[in-house]
């Protein structure tokens, strides 16, 4: 069972790590160039999205055994967080989520 917790903590903190890391590339970014404006809405917005995908990942990696299935699953994880990071970058579906 500690093995167990163990693995979990450690899946989770690559998880808040990775997080972490893609946040850091815009925040870097805002130091060098103007091109890049991001506030405290944005990156909680671009984290939270982050966490989500995160941890639907690992809920399907610890629940889906069959490996079609699960990178069926892990596909259309990423395929929706692309979609929702791209739609409220730039609009491309023009919703009011993107302030269309």
């Amino acid at each position: 069972m500690k093995n167990q917790v163990t693995t979990n903590t450690v899946r989770l903190t690559i998880i808040l790590s990775v997080i972490a890391a893609i946040l850091f590339v815009p925040l870097i970014a805002m130091q060098f160039t103007t091109e890049v404006n991001w506030d405290l809405t944005d990156f909680i917005a671009a984290g939270a999205l982050l966490l989500g995908a995160g941890l639907a990942i690992e809920l399907v990696f610890r629940t889906v055994k069959t490996g079609n299935f699960r990178t069926v699953l892990f596909i259309v994880i990423l395929l929706a967080l692309f979609l929702v990071w791209a739609e409220l970058a730039v609009g491309i579906f023009g919703s009011p989520l993107a302030g269309s």
